[in-house]
């Protein structure tokens, strides 16, 4: 189905911000950055778009969500944390996947080292960033080098030094090449400077003075002297080094509830770092809830499988949030805290969110009113007052093999996941697609019949006059007079909206208009039988090669299993196959064929 552009950009913001593309399986295919997202991703979607590559990344588009930011450089940064995360298709295929620069601490040496670093996060250690420009990774290790006296040279400069270098002089390290720093000296360096990058500046200079008092308690007046130049230098450069004002590690949760619809955006930040905003639309009861309810919920199943950060930050009380933070504190060995923030960085983070989950609903909304429009054409075209639940009929296998029907029900808020239904196909001859359709249906009308079950308004088949005869043969049989049948039938070419209708009625067969918003509704719940359908097949097969008991047989391989299943459509021909007609298989000598129809027939 065709993603409807014109609908989405009605609801986008022109804030600046990060996208994120996705194809109908949910993955990622490009993740770009705007500073204005509506004008950004208007340009995707204009008429004559002079980019072939742009043209192929647009016609896979199923889905695109974006994550606004306060500043463009927040933009800049995000979209690098998302594409070394995800590794779209299209980022490397549109765009040059900068790598920006990160600070590196070698934290598993005795006297670990930091480091400009830039590329794949392999070596074992802390990697802190990415930062917006090489310059400022450099400024940063200069003021680290001032601060801290941590090492930045080589290890194979480290291990082969004799007598201290020129930074030892000037006071840019201690020298452990050589011994002039013990290792808990040296340890509690490496932690400060862990702290600082971090993003716990604040729990940092607050133990730096406790230090300084204790030194000066001592009469230590140097090495007092030596920490209050490190708080006032961090004092004064805390608020450069990330890009959220918000240390350490916290998830931003806001819920917008508008339309009968919930959309809940979460934000992670870890380090100090903003990882990115999701929005999650979860299943409302009937009945009324409250926000601070639904809250609740989300919290306690969105965290049930995953470990929850020090702090959440919510723009609603949630329900029970005394009994839910300790549930989570239990859950992750230490106290996590639950708060509405009313002001300072808390507060700013979340508004930020709340925004992003009003534009994920206004688009979420906007999708359902258009799948209700969707459905209205329909329902006008055949002629009837309205549509509330189609289902779709397909069927997959590979030259007869491991066959699946799939059913699929689409209803006026879109796909019916938790209806979907797959029937594994046995007792017909290979390759017989009227017989699998005809098994299908009657398992599926036939139940319901006997049972009282729910009944589709319409029934699309995908296929032709034959499958269509076989649906009109069930329900006939059943006497089920209420489903309408119309099977869906490619065009010459197999290209989208040239799809032949077909009808079990004297009308025959007719053609809609390609840009027909009934049209586009069932290419939309066609195109996702076939792909259910499909992957049902496709582990099937998996399944029965991976257990085939030709992987017994003494000589045949993959291939030559891969060779006989193509040649034969399945096991059971081959178990019904004569020797002459198994040596007849490529790669398969005679003698192998007598071997492989003795292990069938002889049990040997």
């Amino acid at each position: 189905m065709p993603f409807d552009s014109k609908a989405f950009l009605k609801t986008v913001t022109e804030r600046p911000g990060v996208y994120r593309m996705y194809d109908a399986g949910g993955n990622i295919l490009y993740v770009g950055k705007a500073r204005n997202l509506k004008k950004r991703l208007a340009s995707y979607f204009r008429n004559n778009q002079p980019s072939a590559k742009t043209r192929a990344l647009v016609a896979q588009i199923a889905q695109i969500e974006v994550t606004t930011t306060r500043t463009e450089t927040e933009a800049l940064l995000l979209e690098s944390n998302l594409i070394k995360a995800h590794r779209p298709r299209y980022n490397v295929l549109l765009r040059d996947d900068k790598s920006y620069p990160w600070i590196y601490v070698s934290t598993e040496q005795d006297f670990p080292r930091v480091a400009y670093h830039r590329g794949s996060r392999r070596k074992a250690g802390r990697y802190f960033g990415p930062y917006a420009s090489s310059p400022a990774v450099r400024e940063t290790l200069n003021l680290l080098e001032k601060i801290f006296k941590v090492r930045q040279c080589e290890d194979s400069v480290f291990k082969n030094r004799s007598r201290p270098c020129l930074k030892y002089q000037i006071k840019r390290c201690k020298a452990p090449c050589v011994g002039y720093v013990d290792k808990a000296e040296y340890r509690q360096d490496v932690e400060d400077t862990l702290a600082f990058l971090s993003g716990r500046s604040r729990e940092l200079i607050d133990r730096l003075i406790k230090r300084m008092e204790e030194a000066a308690m001592k009469l230590d007046f140097e090495q007092a002297a030596t920490l209050r130049d490190q708080i006032s230098m961090l004092r004064a450069i805390s608020e450069q080094q990330h890009i959220t004002g918000l240390s350490g590690d916290a998830d931003v949760i806001a819920i917008v509830v508008e339309g009968g619809l919930a959309c809940v955006s979460v934000t992670t930040i870890r380090d100090g770092r903003h990882l990115g905003t999701r929005s999650y639309f979860p299943a409302l009861p009937e009945e009324p809830t409250r926000p601070s309810e639904i809250l609740a919920a989300f919290i306690g199943q969105y965290y049930a499988d995953r470990e929850p950060p020090e702090r959440l930050l919510t723009n609603e009380p949630a329900s029970d949030s005394g009994w839910l933070a300790e549930a989570l504190s239990e859950q992750a060995g230490r106290k996590v805290q639950l708060t509405v923030p009313r002001r300072g960085k808390g507060s700013s983070w979340l508004e930020n969110t709340v925004e992003n989950a009003r534009i994920a609903l206004a688009s979420r909304l906007a999708s359902r009113s258009n799948q209700q429009a969707r459905m209205a054409a329909l329902a006008e075209w055949l002629g009837v007052e309205s549509i509330r639940r189609i289902e779709c009929f397909d069927i997959s296998h590979s030259l007869g093999e491991a066959t699946v029907a799939s059913c699929v029900v689409f209803g006026p808020e879109g796909a019916e996941k938790t209806q979907y239904r797959r029937y594994n196909i046995t007792g017909i001859q290979a390759g017989d697609d009227y017989a699998a359709m005809y098994q299908a249906l009657r398992r599926r009308f036939g139940r319901a019949a006997h049972e009282g079950g729910i009944l589709p308004d319409l029934l699309l088949i995908d296929g032709g006059q034959g499958q269509v005869k076989q649906a009109v043969a069930v329900l006939a049989e059943l006497d089920i007079k209420t489903v309408r049948v119309i099977g869906v039938a490619k065009g010459p070419e197999r290209k989208a909206g040239e799809e032949r209708l077909i009808f079990a009625d004297r009308r025959g067969e007719l053609r809609l208009d390609p840009y027909s918003p009934a049209l586009h509704l069932i290419q939309q719940v066609r195109d996702e039988a076939h792909r259910f359908a499909i992957t049902g097949h496709r582990a099937k097969r998996s399944k029965a090669r991976s257990e085939s008991s030709l992987q017994d047989i003494p000589g045949v391989g993959p291939r030559r299993r891969q060779a006989l299943l193509k040649h034969f459509g399945g096991l059971q021909a081959l178990k019904r196959a004569g020797i002459d007609e198994i040596a007849t298989v490529p790669g398969i000598s005679r003698t192998l064929a007598a071997q492989i129809h003795a292990w069938f027939h002889e049990g040997l």
